[in-house]
């Protein structure tokens, strides 16, 4: 559930369009960072990105719009699945590619700043529910291979594992804001493999 790549200085194919909308990508991830959620201004982001406020309110409508956007494109971003043929490695992976996310200096705060006006703010609160179902939907592929060799029970539900893995590091992180370092990380994901070994994630 991680995105371990900058929006800055990507510029996918596609002409000015494109380049427009990297750039005001960027430069709302910046407002995020520094201001939060709340602090989001559509003025300061056309500045930020050099392009007027009317292009910015026609595409974007407003800042839950520039964040939805924004989450949508950290998603697409966002490394795959780790994939090397054993269930523990790849739970391994999934625990330590979180903890880089939520402590990386960039995507961590925008993480946070999203996380925290989903609380109050229905538009943020589905931004942030669109990222993390692809998230969950692209690492339940390891645990769905791991059923397939036999290595979990049959029936194992695929997101929930991945979700078991990275909620303990989460609530570290974000709720009670104690350390999380990389020993930790990795018990989260063995607490959960051992618990979906057991079956407690078997759906009838």
């Amino acid at each position: 559930m991680e995105q371990e790549s900058r929006l800055a200085g990507t510029v996918r194919p596609g002409g000015r369009t494109a380049r427009v909308r990297a750039a005001v990508l960027e430069a709302t991830q910046d407002e995020l960072v520094e201001h939060g959620f709340h602090g989001l201004a559509m003025d300061r982001v056309a500045a930020r990105a050099g392009v007027g406020k009317t292009t910015l309110y026609r595409r974007w409508a407003g800042p839950a719009g520039l964040v939805a956007d924004l989450m949508t494109e950290l998603a697409d971003q966002s490394a795959p699945h780790a994939d090397t043929g054993d269930v523990e490695s790849d739970l391994r992976a999934n625990a330590l590619s979180v903890l880089r996310a939520v402590t990386d200096a960039r995507l961590g705060p925008t993480l946070q700043a999203v996380i925290a006006a989903a609380t109050c703010d229905e538009q943020a609160a589905q931004a942030l529910n669109a990222f993390y179902a692809r998230r969950l939907e692209e690492w339940a592929k390891a645990v769905d291979l791991a059923v397939a060799r036999g290595e979990l029970p049959a029936g194992t539900h695929a997101a929930e594992v991945v979700r078991a893995v990275s909620a303990p590091i989460y609530y570290r992180l974000v709720v009670t804001r104690e350390p999380v370092d990389e020993r930790i990380a990795e018990q989260s994901a063995l607490r959960a493999l051992a618990a979906a070994r057991a079956g407690a994630f078997v759906v009838p």
